[in-house]
């Protein structure tokens, strides 16, 4: 539970389909200080909210305590991604460790038999009797990208009821089911950053990673002077500092020279990436390759077709890791993210860009 419309009706939904329903809220890691507001996810009202939900279902409500797992699992990770030079993603650690890691055994200590979310994606068995993971219905909430982490055995006690419904369609349900938060507006990525600006996040946690440092150009030309690596992510072209007169756009971020590349749009395309940390949804699909799929590099991108292919190091295959190859270019392939792979709404997996 959190508060919000999708895990409220979610909560609903289950309830009236005749399961024995018990409400988990997770309190999360804050930050601290004047001014500062409190996690979204947690914040006072989104428990009252939460809380109100489950009595007017009339089933049990816990608020679990997760902010040590939370700061060490996903904000930690977070701001030494940044200081690495990468622009790394919370919500994928979030998923993996606390969600599916801490919560799925909180309510295992609870004899429950699933974990259900507000999640829009889909979970079938193939005639292997293995897990896949689908897309949602609603193309536009589908949130496949975000669960491609979990493994067969969280797949196996994970549910998620609004893959087949639409946003529109799950506020309806709130309204039926008289839930006062079926208009609550939406909850956005980044929950544990007080003011939504991560920037400004890492200036407040992570002050030793603003470095000033050289900005260059890919002949190695010194143009400015950037602010600090965490400033900057791949394809940004404002805020670079430089005049001149054709747009320049961060192209690489590198870390151990503490140096800002640019070029110009044309330089920006990349036909192939490096994931590492590999996730087949499918188990045995990484003995299939090359294989064809569309692939997503960030969670609003939208797929392109490529091919993936196995590594060989040292002729030791690579389990771990593929390179990926695009039909035609990408613009911002940016490590740290993920790269997730699909074939016609089925979730095949994915891996984390290294370069």
């Amino acid at each position: 539970m959190s508060g919000g419309v999708d895990s409220s009706t979610t909560a609903a939904l289950l309830v009236e389909r005749g399961f024995d329903v018990v409400g988990l809220m997770m309190r999360m890691w804050s930050e601290e200080g004047d001014g500062l507001l409190p996690n979204k996810c947690c914040s006072p009202e989104a428990v009252a909210d939460a809380r109100g939900v489950c009595q007017r279902l009339n089933i049990p409500f816990y608020l679990l305590n997760v902010e040590d797992e939370f700061k060490t699992r996903v904000v930690d990770f977070f701001a030494d991604g940044y200081a690495a030079g990468i622009t790394p993603n919370p919500c994928l650690q979030c998923n993996r460790h606390v969600k599916f890691g801490t919560l799925l055994n909180k309510a295992r200590a609870l004899d429950a038999e699933f974990l259900a979310t507000g999640h829009y994606a889909r979970i079938q068995k193939n005639e292997r009797g293995e897990f896949e993971l689908l897309k949602g219905v609603d193309a536009h909430k589908d949130q496949s990208y975000a669960l491609h982490v979990l493994s067969q055995a969280q797949l196996a006690q994970a549910m998620f009821p609004l893959g087949e419904f639409t946003k529109q369609e799950t506020r309806e349900l709130a309204k039926k089911f008289g839930l006062r938060v079926a208009a609550k507006e939406d909850s956005q990525d980044l929950c544990f950053i007080a003011d939504g600006n991560y920037r400004n996040f890492m200036r407040r946690n992570r002050p030793d990673a603003l470095v000033p440092g050289p900005i260059l150009n890919a002949r190695g030309n010194v143009l400015g002077t950037h602010t600090g690596l965490p400033d900057y992510t791949i394809g940004q072209r404002k805020g670079l500092g430089i005049a001149a007169s054709e747009a320049f756009y961060v192209t690489a971020l590198d870390a151990p020279r503490n140096a800002l590349i640019v070029g110009h749009a044309d330089e920006l395309g990349k036909r192939e990436l490096i994931a590492r940390n590999v996730n087949w949804i499918p188990p045995r699909l990484d003995n299939e390759l090359p294989l064809r799929a569309s692939v997503k590099i960030r969670y609003r991108s939208i797929e392109s077709p490529a091919t993936i292919f196995a590594i060989d190091e040292t002729r030791v295959r690579d389990e771990s890791s593929v390179r990926i190859e695009f039909d035609t270019p990408l613009r911002d392939i940016t490590p740290g993210q993920a790269a997730v792979f699909y074939d016609n709404g089925k979730c095949l997996g994915g891996g984390i860009i290294q370069g």
